[in-house]
């Protein structure tokens, strides 16, 4: 027996409702995507008897690694996997809201989410944390973080400039 919560946006707050899934509904793949999919109604039904619009805002970037630190973006260089990037954002209702996320096999990470359009996101700092990748860990110049404020409707997307790691010494085809 478990409990799944439901978060609703009202003007005196927010309503916590609590749905009961039992064991028995796991077992079986097939109810459990029917589960899934009940579920999903029910949060859109909340929020459409909410009355309360919805706005989607999507973040996203890539980390790559400049072999040559040259600066520039070239055919040696190449696209790092699992860096770690923080997004933090002021919603404008003046919350703080703090994002992780890691790059996919193509460098590119993404921070999304759906909320009231009155806790929507006003301005944003992303930065680089990490590159998890030994030959190329350093950061390179102007990659510390990017201030930002983010204006764009529902359903568009901020892209921001690559961050770039260097290796702690360029190979020697590079001079």
């Amino acid at each position: 027996m478990g409990w799944v919560s439901v978060l609703s946006p009202k003007k005196e707050g927010l309503l916590l409702a609590q749905l009961n899934v039992s064991d028995k509904d796991k077992t079986h793949p097939m109810e459990s995507k029917n589960n899934n999919l009940v579920l999903g109604f029910v949060v859109l039904a909340v929020f459409l008897i909410s009355g309360v619009k919805s706005w989607t805002g999507e973040i996203h970037g890539r980390v790559v690694c400049d072999v040559c630190a040259d600066s520039s973006i070239g055919p040696e260089d190449h696209v790092l996997e699992g860096a770690e990037v923080a997004v933090l954002c002021i919603t404008k209702s003046g919350e703080v809201v703090n994002y992780q996320a890691f790059t996919n096999s193509k460098g590119i990470y993404t921070v999304a989410e759906t909320m009231p359009e009155s806790e929507r996101w006003d301005a944003c700092l992303a930065r680089p944390i990490s590159s998890f990748h030994d030959h190329c860990n350093h950061l390179g110049d102007g990659s510390t973080g990017i201030k930002f404020t983010y204006n764009h409707p529902s359903g568009h997307f901020h892209a921001i400039r690559p961050f770039v790691y260097r290796p702690s010494t360029a190979p020697t085809y590079c001079i």
